[in-house]
């Protein structure tokens, strides 16, 4: 059998390893357009949400409007209602600080479908005064220094009101047990306590 050449190899033009690039090559041009328009169908899918009618009462003001389906109760009260008082802070559920009353009850906004407000009442840190008038709770946490940054503050206090209001608030383990969700980064949790006992005290009124 007759050898073949260096020269005779490079005339055939076919490696294996050309083989395999060029069949790799193929592959991902293949694979290219069916994952972008997987990622397309991906995107316009997390885009789209159906729309429902809501209607409420939110600081004893009637509400009725159109609400995509996934949003939450914090989001309607921050950016569609103006209502930013409730704060946005962990995502989970586990600071406090979007806790609103819904029926008199206190949720985390942040993790309650808006949805489910239709019907109900929901109060804000913004409907606890009484126009210029604070609210004894906040009186009390502005005279017991409950508070520094004040970021966790509204969320404190709509808890401190239902604390009060539910009968919780009857020695400082007890107050201490019921706000255990909601967090003060500050540390400011002495003068909290001392807030909801002097409210609890003075006007048994939450």
């Amino acid at each position: 059998m007759a050898e073949q050449s260096p020269a005779d190899s490079q005339g055939a033009g076919v490696t294996r390893r050309a083989v395999l690039g060029t069949g790799a090559g193929v592959a991902v041009a293949t694979m290219l357009p069916l994952q972008s328009a997987a990622a397309q169908e991906i995107s316009v899918s997390n885009e789209t949400g159906t729309t429902l009618f809501v209607s409420t009462t939110v600081n004893g003001r009637a509400v009725a409007l159109d609400i995509d389906s996934r949003a939450s109760l914090l989001d309607l009260l921050r950016e569609r209602l103006g209502f930013s008082g409730t704060k946005k802070g962990c995502d989970h559920g586990q600071c406090g600080a979007c806790t609103v009353h819904l029926d008199g009850r206190t949720v985390v906004s942040g993790l309650t479908l808006a949805a489910k407000v239709a019907g109900r009442q929901v109060t804000t840190i913004e409907g606890l005064a009484d126009g210029d008038t604070l609210h004894p709770m906040q009186a009390a946490f502005i005279d017991h220094d409950a508070l520094q940054c004040g970021y966790c503050t509204p969320g404190q206090i709509m808890s401190a009101v239902a604390c009060v209001r539910q009968g919780h608030a009857t020695d400082k383990a007890s107050i201490r047990q019921f706000m255990s969700g909601n967090i003060c980064r500050c540390g400011a949790y002495a003068g909290i306590v001392a807030a909801i006992e002097d409210v609890a005290a003075n006007s048994k009124e939450g």
